[in-house]
């Protein structure tokens, strides 16, 4: 009894025991999750998003250490993203949690980030109203509510090569224009990329003109416009500025000497060389617009809570510290940040340094871009008039109203709402008719024997089927939804059939007229066309000479002749394109070189063209050229020696042997061609941009400016993607020869 009894204490005793346990270890938790992270000993990680480069990404990190060092608990994580691919990756990131909590962006993009929910207001006032300016703070304000945190500023500025102007002063763009007789030849007053509308933007303020009202209406026209273009004319007729130009042709000229001074913002410095003497100087007067100043675009770039932060209160404060005098400071000394601080310029280490403190006067004297959500939809109609008159095609006034009906037929409001009944009632009855013919096939008796036979074989192939499902079809299936929408960014509402017949019918205007969608059909079929027949030309024949058995070095000429398909194509498009510059092009080097006389190659549409298929037939044929060595391995040889018993020549060989005998092979490496031909959205983009006027774009490239530089009107662009599918899925079934190749197939 006595055992019985210990035994009985033991085991109430253990439960007794575990109970409390489980007490102790349920209150610890509630009191884990109830205090706050410093109050536990945890620390609050916070992810910093940015697009700097190397120094001045040293600058936030400077700052962002001091304010870990003052909040004890806080830990920052920061990420280096590029510029080009900044916004997308946060319109795709935060929305599903994976983005930053504080992200630093300019403040031109707020209205965007804002109706695509990717922001939050800061809350209360940032009590640093002797610090900041208001004019910073109202550009980040929508509504009433502040979104961010001024932290710098960023414009354009004089950079002045110190060893090539010397001690000329430089006070007024006319004077600039006077420097051209005393530089060496080859050399430029003035690097300036003037093709840009953001750049122009400079000269076009101080006429008192502008891209955009403050009620969003465009303003890129009239007299005023007219007067910045006709100087701008005269700057180049003169050669004070380079022809064609980009940033890239700025920053070798300048670079390299060939440049007395450029146009250009805070970012340009950190391409220059070291041993460079250059200094900075505000932008210069223009006489000819009664003495005004040139005043470029400023941009604020700001600290923004992301929409979802983790922590709020630690992201709030790490975003308001960022701009604090002592966090300002830091980042101007290690990082060299034009900070929107005011007390920072007071202090002596960041005054004697002299070419921020330049940056810093002329981002005073600039005009802030504006927030408005037209905005960014009208530099590419603007661009665009710019270039029709910087090439002489057609007159100011008509390239410049051109340019404003692009405007508006790119913001003009989407279709409206429509009740989505018909289209579920559509959609259902496909559902029905599909699940009726499953029904009916799985009551065929043969069906269900051979899937029961097809089961085992099915473990085989269902990895690739699922990955095949997930990264292709679904894909097409929520890009075909998404064409059923309409509106900008993540607003979208439900139009049925509006993309589809807005886009056939060329938006009511002209089925041919510009950019419709059949203009664009006729040039990518012409595009398609020219550089299939071109690869599969220059392919065959090199094949052929290739595999002649009395050539020596074959081995070498095929590695060689391999290599255009090699190297990737943006590469060998961005390399193609500055050959085809019409001043510093190798391509009108030869030219010249041949008695000839320059070509300007993308002012007209034969020209630019031309220079696209040239790009591509380059990027091309090295493929066909290796399906058809190897199907030339294929053909017997007595078939050859038959031939020429029979007394066949050469070419009655090739016709009637040869090429026979390599269609099946070829067959599908044309429908291949012809896909990845139709869909080279690279050559295009890089090569000549659809210029002249958009007149060489092709479909996807359409899509893809309707999707990412038209107003993100998705649903419009999904449409077009739609179409493509359709066109390439009927017409390569339509292409000579496929049948013939099913048929052998079978």
């Amino acid at each position: 009894m006595s055992f019985r009894r210990t035994q009985t204490r033991a085991v109430l005793s253990a439960a007794l025991t575990a109970v409390l346990a489980l007490l102790a270890g349920v209150t610890l938790t509630w009191v884990s999750l109830c205090l706050p992270s410093a109050a536990r000993g945890q620390t609050t990680t916070l992810t910093l998003w940015h697009s700097y480069g190397e120094r001045e990404e040293r600058g936030l990190r400077a700052a962002v250490d001091a304010f870990e060092q003052s909040h004890r608990g806080t830990h920052v994580e920061m990420l280096a993203v590029p510029f080009g691919a900044y916004a997308s990756k946060l319109e795709s990131a935060i929305p599903v949690q994976r983005g930053p909590d504080v992200f630093v962006d300019a403040h031109d993009r707020l209205s965007s980030y804002v109706s695509s929910h990717l922001v939050q207001p800061l809350g209360a006032g940032l009590e640093m109203d002797d610090e900041l300016e208001q004019a910073h703070l109202d550009a980040l304000t929508i509504d009433s509510a502040l979104y961010g945190v001024p932290l710098q500023l960023k414009s354009a500025a004089l950079f002045v090569n110190d060893a090539l102007l010397g001690d000329r002063t430089i006070e007024s763009l006319e004077d600039l224009e006077a420097l051209r007789a005393t530089l060496p030849d080859g050399s430029f007053p003035l690097a300036w990329d003037a093709d840009d509308a953001y750049q122009f933007a400079s000269l076009l303020h101080a006429y008192g003109g502008g891209l955009l009202e403050p009620d969003g209406t465009y303003a890129f026209v009239g007299p005023r416009t007219e007067r910045a273009l006709d100087h701008l004319l005269r700057l180049l007729r003169t050669r004070t500025i380079p022809e064609e130009t980009s940033y890239e042709l700025v920053r070798d000229l300048f670079r390299s000497g060939r440049a007395a001074t450029a146009i250009s913002g805070p970012w340009f410095a950190s391409d220059l060389p070291t041993d460079l003497e250059w200094s900075v100087r505000p932008l210069p007067i223009v006489r000819g617009a009664d003495g005004e100043p040139m005043r470029a675009f400023a941009t604020i770039e700001a600290a923004f809570v992301a929409e979802g932060a983790r922590d709020l209160d630690a992201a709030r404060a790490l975003a308001i510290f960022l701009a604090t005098p002592d966090a300002a400071r830091l980042r101007a000394i290690h990082g060299g940040h034009v900070v929107a601080t005011r007390s920072v310029w007071s202090d002596p280490e960041v005054a004697r340094d002299t070419r921020l403190v330049a940056f810093r006067q002329a981002a005073s004297h600039a005009r802030i871009t504006p927030t408005h959500p037209s905005m960014r939809a009208v530099f590419v109609p603007a661009e665009r008039a710019l270039r029709n008159v910087l090439r002489g095609e057609i007159a100011i006034d008509e390239a410049l109203a051109q340019g404003q009906h692009r405007f508006d037929d790119e913001t003009r409001e989407p279709p409206p709402p429509r009740d989505p009944s018909t289209g579920l009632l559509a959609f259902g009855l496909v559902l029905l008719a599909m699940v009726f013919g499953m029904v009916r096939r799985a009551r065929d008796p043969m069906f269900r024997v051979a899937l029961r036979r097809s089961v085992p074989a099915y473990a085989w192939v269902a990895h690739a089927a699922i990955t095949v499902g997930v990264l292709v079809i679904l894909p097409l299936v929520v890009g075909a939804g998404t064409s059923f929408f309409a509106g900008h960014g993540r607003d979208l509402h439900y139009v049925g059939l509006a993309n589809y017949v807005d886009i056939l019918t060329a938006r009511g205007g002209d089925l041919l007229g510009h950019g419709s969608f059949w203009a664009v059909l006729v040039v990518t079929v012409l595009w398609t066309a020219a550089n299939i027949s071109l690869h599969v030309a220059i392919g065959v024949a090199l094949a052929l000479l290739l595999n002649r058995s009395t050539l020596r070095f074959k081995g070498l000429y095929r590695v060689l002749l391999v290599l255009p398909w090699a190297v990737p194509s943006y590469v060998t498009a961005l390399a193609w394109r500055g050959m085809f510059h019409r001043q510093f092009g190798a391509v009108n080097a030869m030219l010249e070189a041949l008695g000839a006389e320059p070509v300007s190659w993308f002012a007209r549409w034969s020209t630019a063209f031309a220079a696209n298929v040239t790009t591509n037939v380059w990027l091309g044929f090295p493929f066909m050229m290796v399906v058809t060595l190897g199907a030339l391995t294929a053909i017997p040889k007595d078939l050859y020696e038959a031939a020429e018993v029979d007394g066949a020549t050469k070419w009655q060989q090739f016709r009637f042997v040869t090429l026979p005998l390599l269609r099946p092979s070829l067959a599908p490496a044309v429908a291949m061609g012809a896909v990845w031909t139709f869909n080279m959205f690279n050559v295009v983009y890089l090569v000549s941009a659809g210029e002249p006027d958009g007149t060489t774009e092709i479909l996807v490239s359409e899509a893809y400016r309707w999707a990412f530089t038209r107003g993100h009107q998705y649903g419009y662009a999904a449409a077009y993607a739609v179409l493509i599918f359709l066109l390439l899925y009927f017409g390569t079934r339509a292409l000579p020869g496929s049948g013939s190749a099913k048929e052998g197939a079978r």
